[in-house]
């Protein structure tokens, strides 16, 4: 996975506009040319998405593609930093590609407006399939409801694509970024027990959301970026950051720590 990705070579404009990434003892050309040849995923435009997406696409990730069937409202404003008043109204994905767009010239960006489904992870596979097999590929789950994660997760572990999940609520927010095919556990290993709560009176799971709960604004832009900063290291440097671990942090203690979590033997989506 480490090796030198020579196809995706560096102009004299982008070592300039990374320069100050390369510097970095541990950051070199070939991890800036492995994030250039690198695809990642986000489901989700929303108060996660749109500082995980700025922070990769200013760091040089070489394609991003946004997924989300929602619409820009009022109250969105507050921790959404890709939007403006002006874009009430608008469809997150679109919106967030041409914010995209603009903020850096050597991304390719792309979006789709389709609620993930059944009948649309096939668009994920076929992203995947159009890369070339030794080209960095990620996952990233900044979605808001327990169903559209357990379905990337069945993507995740049917496709062998690692999963980079970020959950915000309130003051505090969780990380980790899933490899099932190492047999070290999936998303619904360490979260069956919460799908499995008593459904409401519309099916659906009695979790807490943004909506229902409320989210502090800087919850979201620390858990977007640290979400980023565990996809820069994979897919520039090759490591997982988080093998095995979720990271949780508390904004209001200003504390972080992390939980080991292994596979369930019992899962139904990636155990044997």
């Amino acid at each position: 996975m480490l090796e030198q990705i020579n196809k995706n070579s560096l102009s004299d404009d982008e070592l300039m506009r990374y320069s100050r990434q390369i510097l970095l003892e541990n950051w070199d050309i070939t991890a800036q040319e492995r994030l250039k040849a690198s695809t990642v995923v986000i489901l989700g435009a929303g108060g996660l998405g749109c500082p995980v997406s700025e922070t990769l696409v200013r760091a040089g990730i070489g394609n991003l593609y946004i997924i989300d069937d929602d619409v820009i409202e009022m109250s969105n404003l507050q921790r959404q930093t890709l939007f403006t008043v002006e874009d009430i109204g608008q469809g997150k994905a679109e919106t967030a590609y041409k914010a995209l767009s603009k903020i850096n010239e050597y991304v390719n960006v792309s979006y789709s407006d389709q609620r993930l489904n059944d009948d649309t992870t096939d668009s994920l596979i076929k992203i995947k399939q159009d890369k070339a097999s030794d080209a960095p590929f990620l996952l990233l789950d900044c979605s808001d409801n327990f169903a559209a994660r357990e379905l990337l997760n069945q993507v995740s572990v049917n496709e062998s694509i690692p999963l980079l999940s970020a959950s915000a609520l309130g003051y505090s927010g969780q990380l980790a970024l899933y490899e099932p095919y190492k047999q070290t556990g999936c998303y619904h290993c360490v979260f069956g027990e919460v799908l499995k709560k008593e459904p409401t009176e519309t099916n659906e799971p009695m979790t807490q959301t943004c909506t229902n709960s409320g989210v502090l604004a800087s919850t979201t832009t620390i858990m977007g970026n640290l979400q980023a900063n565990a996809a820069l290291q994979y897919l520039g440097r090759g490591i997982n950051p988080l093998f095995s671990q979720l990271l949780i942090w508390d904004g209001s203690s200003m504390t972080q720590h992390k939980m080991r979590y292994r596979q369930d033997k019992q899962c139904q989506v990636c155990a044997d």
